[in-house]
């Protein structure tokens, strides 16, 4: 018994959570019209006319349906189909197409309307109405058994059509309203189907589901609840015509859902006009008329504040006061009251940034002329620039191509270029607002220089004169013109110039020292004596004989025999050392006349040069060996066994300690 009464439970939940919709064949079109469709008494309803199929059996394709407590989204309303309705509830267990072998015709005007030319099977609900307001609407599903959730690749162009018409009595043409939203898209199941089958997903946003067994319809899915609507002129007459058809054949049955009490006629103040749906008011729209196009009794309400004395079918705007405007129309024998509401925003006077654009010319020829990123500029020209607001800039009022982004200006030093926003028409389209592009300059030659410092000195480094501002790049930073330091290295300053324009430079500090004179190196007894100095050290240095003329070569030339003090001297200032030595060679004659002067031939200064134990032998020209004499004594006077030798050339040997020999001659004059 416990298990019976568990299977009961179980059964009765199903039951209820799979409730389907019921429907109802008894109403005339009158009655689906006037007490199902329509909200209120907004609208005198005439002519209504309903066809579909003609059933021997009697079953209609139109008629009332009812939630009957189900998931369905719609409580109730009107159905048409292409097939007997009274197969439209569910469950989804069977495949409806119900519309074969009656001689059941399409319809022209839907043919039309969707540019067919063979469909089947069509169930129409059409009246005149006149509207007591500026707008009609109602709320409506399309379900089909066309909705395949494992369909093959050629079943995914079947659709079935549906249009609602609307025209005004006597007009040729009809207007659809059953469009994608947004769009002039017909909505079909193959321009309304969500993703999930080989079928391509169209607008899949307004698809609602496929459906599975257990659905309270008996079709294969459906679309989410759309909304048809249309601006009318209050009191005149229209026509409408909801109609619903096979395309190609009387297969897989449709139906539309039109939602009880959905079919209202209402007013409309227009489209919101916004800053940010780039459509506000301009100023130059002053004043700005708001009107209903209904007669009644109005009220007029600026932010939910009832306008006093507003009571007119059209309310004028004439200062710039953003809100939401809103209208309540009492239409006698129309339940509810018809209202509607805008919102409104006028476009702001724009403010403009006075301030020159200014930069320095970046480059070494400071010409004037500068490369600007406008990107960086745009966003300051104007001070209180909405940001969905487009702003490009052009060379001349008159030029319709914008400039780069990275735009050179063409006239050195100051252009004007303009601003434009390009993407609000009706406001600024005309308004060219002149933009001052200016390039400062630092013209002064500004050179590098390169310093030296003494080992455990310090040096001044000083920049040009005349600028009001400096920054080095020391550590802490210094802004004054000179700065001391005590060590080699890179040293930069950033020199402002009253422009604002900016240099840099930069000083090459490197180290210097006194040199060290390692050798002299002495080539004596020539025709050129010369002296080398070999030195060591880290500087630049020139070099004298006497402390007064310097030279920058190492080299001296054509020194006669004699003593010699050599200065070497750092160009930087780091100091002078030096160094005597000595340069050696031979009289190239002598006169012994007894005169006290020059009366002996001697070679003089060996011993200065370590070279007193040197050997000097005298020849004459024979190679007679007339003399060997003392580095260090006297010389030769000239005789030979203490006899006077005549006057011409003698030849000596000078065979020197450090193994050197020299070879000349000399002459002896009486």
């Amino acid at each position: 018994m416990r298990h019976f009464l568990i299977i009961i439970i179980f059964l009765s939940f199903q039951n209820g959570f799979t409730q389907n919709i019921i429907v109802d064949e008894t109403y005339t079109a009158q009655q689906l019209v006037e007490d199902i469709l329509l909200n209120g008494g907004c609208a005198a309803v005439t002519n209504v006319v309903v066809s579909g199929g003609n059933y021997t059996s009697g079953e209609k394709t139109y008629g009332y349906f009812n939630s009957n407590g189900s998931s369905f989204p719609m409580n109730e309303g009107v159905i048409l189909s292409t097939g007997k309705i009274i197969n439209a509830p569910g469950p989804n267990n069977s495949l409806l197409d119900d519309g074969g072998d009656i001689n059941w015709p399409g319809d022209n005007d839907l043919n039309t309307a969707l540019n067919l030319s063979n469909s089947f099977n069509a169930t129409v609900l059409e009246f005149d109405f006149i509207p007591q307001g500026s707008k009609i609407s109602f709320e409506f599903l399309l379900s089909s058994e066309q909705y395949l959730t494992n369909p093959s690749s050629n079943q995914c162009n079947f659709t079935d059509g549906f249009a609602f018409l609307l025209k005004e009595v006597g007009a040729t043409n009809y207007q659809n309203l059953a469009l994608v939203p947004g769009t002039t898209i017909p909505i079909k199941v193959n321009t309304v189907r969500g993703s999930g089958t080989i079928c391509p997903p169209a607008n899949e946003q307004y698809f609602d589901a496929f459906n599975g067994s257990n659905y309270p319809t008996n079709f294969n899915g459906q679309t989410k609840t759309l909304t048809a609507e249309s601006n009318v002129i209050a009191g005149n007459q229209y026509h409408i015509k909801l109609v619903i058809a096979d395309e190609g054949n009387h297969r897989y049955d449709s139906a539309i859902f039109l939602k009880g009490g959905s079919f209202n006629t209402n007013i409309t103040l227009g489209d919101d006009r916004t800053v940010t749906g780039n459509n506000p008011v301009c100023n130059g729209e002053l004043p700005y008329t708001l009107d209903t196009n209904t007669s009644g009794n109005h009220k007029w309400f600026l932010n939910g504040i009832e306008l006093i004395g507003e009571t007119n079918s059209t309310l004028t705007i004439t200062s710039p006061q953003d809100g939401e405007y809103s209208v309540e129309i009492i239409i006698p024998g129309c339940t509810p009251n018809a209202t509607d509401s805008i919102t409104i925003e006028f476009a702001p006077d724009l403010v403009t940034n006075p301030t020159p654009f200014t930069e320095c010319d970046g480059d070494s020829v400071q010409d004037g002329i500068h490369t600007f990123d406008l990107s960086l500029i745009i966003p300051e020209i104007y001070l209180n620039l909405p940001s969905n607001y487009q702003v490009e800039l052009f060379e001349s009022t008159t030029a319709t191509v914008p400039l780069p982004l990275s735009y050179q200006n063409t006239t050195p030093n100051q252009q004007i270029i303009y601003a434009r926003i390009t993407n609000i028409p009706n406001c600024y389209s005309t308004i060219n607002t002149p933009i001052t592009l200016r390039v400062n300059t630092f013209s002064n030659i500004i050179l590098d220089e390169t310093k030296s410092i003494c080992e455990n000195t310090n040096i001044i480094l000083t920049a040009d004169n005349g600028f009001p501002s400096y920054s080095w790049n020391t550590t802490p930073i210094q802004n004054t013109q000179s700065i001391t330091v005590n060590a080699s290295g890179t040293y930069s300053v950033t020199i402002t110039n009253a422009l604002g324009c900016k240099k840099i430079k930069t000083f090459t500090v490197v180290d210097s020292q006194i040199a060290t004179i390692t050798t002299i190196i002495i080539n004596d007894f020539e025709e050129n004596n010369t002296a080398t100095i070999s030195y060591t050290g880290n500087s630049d240095y020139e070099f004298s004989l006497n402390e007064i003329n310097y030279q920058n070569s190492n080299v001296f030339n054509n020194l006669s025999a004699g003593e010699y003090t050599v200065y070497v001297k750092d160009k930087n200032g780091c100091g002078i050392v030096s160094e005597s030595f000595y340069i050696l060679d031979y009289p190239k004659f002598f006169t012994p006349n007894g005169d006290g002067y020059n009366d002996s031939w001697q070679i003089k200064n060996l011993n200065k040069r370590g070279l007193e134990n040197s050997k000097i032998y005298i020849f004459d020209r024979y190679g007679k060996l007339l003399k060997q004499i003392n580095p260090q004594g006297e010389g030769w006077n000239g005789n030979f066994n203490n006899a006077q030798l005549p006057s011409e050339d003698y030849w000596f040997v000078l065979e020197l300690s450090n193994g050197k020999t020299v070879k000349n001659h000399f002459s002896l004059k009486r």
